[in-house]
């Protein structure tokens, strides 16, 4: 069971790794997206190399009883001091490459000390799952084990501090991701804690078998469902909710688009489908498209048919932008009906400029102008004396 327990949380950690490896690719020179790749993946290797499976396979393939116990501690304290350099960017400041170096200067004399007091001490009995209680009064091998400890400790301990603290002076998916993330550096506390406790407890002659075997497994076992969660979250509700509102903006635009269809198909100014399923695409496919259907229909534009609807609007209900919206919303219905008929407008016809081609709706404005239309059901052009009364009612 323990073997499960750590292979399921090294998946859960590679795979938040998997996600974030491409933006590492395209942007490998950001300190930022390094430490977190860095947290997630070391995080992923004390998981793997911890599992019993794993213990026993390295040890037989080096062919030196043990070995595998230093490397997995060398990779927690390089995970804890790669998530002391993530809490460090994600704060900022001006020293943020300077405090970054000295955790890991720091860190990189634990793994030191951990790798000679392997090669001093002596673990000729080979122990895959309780390592840490059978050799905690072996000298070096003892010392070795309390000290990566202890560093793991202090690790979390700052983290949890740092990440919570930091958490109350921001806002939004970052404050999220902070108070995840540090709920996740306190679980992970619960890990060394257990084991130093057991390993206290040896000391003193008394058995606490159980913290190493089942209490600190399972808290490091939660703690890395929950970094990977909180590393991931300021990074993927931002995107989540870009993709959200180009659905709704998409959407939105339906109405006007359903306008412009007869004239979109007939003209061919509907570019084609993008073959990219993201939102954003679709979103700029359908706003390119109502762009070249209204540059074709400027010349057909009614300018005065869209005073009379603008003004007509403001008086009904003094907003300025929606009478804007449904004096477009008018003149578009308008030209789009006369522009399948085959008519043209009389200014045009006797050789005069129509003032709207200057000034056609920007991306801001097309949704607002959809609006009118999906809110005016007979939004067709009224008769030529006066504006579109369903328009400007519904507006």
């Amino acid at each position: 069971m323990n073997a499960m327990v750590n292979y399921a949380s090294c998946a859960v950690l590679w795979l938040g790794l998997a996600a974030k490896a491409p933006d590492l690719v395209r942007h490998r020179r950001d300190p930022y997206l390094r430490a977190i790749c860095a947290v997630l993946a070391l995080a992923g290797l004390c998981f793997l190399l911890g599992a019993p499976p794993t213990v026993g396979a390295v040890n037989d393939l080096s062919g030196v009883p043990n070995l595998a116990a230093p490397l997995t501690y060398a990779s927690v304290t390089a995970y804890s001091a790669a998530a002391q350099v993530l809490v460090v960017h994600w704060r900022g400041g001006p020293r943020v490459r300077a405090v970054a170096r000295r955790w890991m200067l720091a860190y990189a004399l634990v793994v030191l000390g951990i790798a000679v007091s392997f090669a001093l001490g002596d673990a000729p009995v080979e122990r895959r799952t309780d390592l840490d209680l059978y050799y905690a009064t072996t000298p070096f091998i003892g010392q070795m084990i309390v000290l990566y400890l202890l560093g793991h400790l202090a690790a979390v301990t700052v983290t949890t501090v740092s990440a919570l603290r930091w958490a109350r002076r921001v806002r939004g998916p970052l404050r999220l991701g902070l108070t995840v993330l540090g709920a996740g550096a306190l679980c992970n506390a619960g890990y060394s804690l257990s084991k130093l406790a057991a390993v206290a407890a040896r000391w003193t002659g008394r058995d606490w078998q159980v913290l190493v075997t089942d209490v600190s497994p399972a808290a490091a076992a939660g703690s890395a469902v929950l970094t990977v969660t909180g590393v991931l979250i300021p990074l993927a509700v931002p995107g989540w909710a870009r993709r959200r509102r180009a659905r709704r903006a998409y959407a939105r635009l339906e109405p006007l688009e359903r306008v412009l269809d007869d004239l979109l198909t007939r003209r061919s100014l509907r570019l084609p489908r993008p073959r990219a399923v993201s939102p954003g695409a679709r979103l700029m496919w359908r706003q390119t498209s109502i762009h070249n259907a209204l540059g074709h229909l400027a010349p057909h534009l009614d300018a005065a048919l869209f005073d009379r609807v603008r003004e007509d609007a403001l008086r009904a209900t003094g907003d300025a932008e929606r009478a804007e919206a449904a004096a477009w919303a008018a003149v578009v219905a308008d030209a789009a009906h006369r522009a399948g008929r085959g008519e043209r407008h009389e200014r045009e016809r006797s050789g005069g400029a129509s003032a709207l081609p200057h000034r056609l709706p920007g991306p801001a404005a097309l949704a607002r102008i959809a609006d009118a239309l999906a809110t005016a059901p007979a939004a067709a052009p009224a008769p030529r004396g006066r504006g579109p009364a369903a328009v400007t009612g519904a507006v």
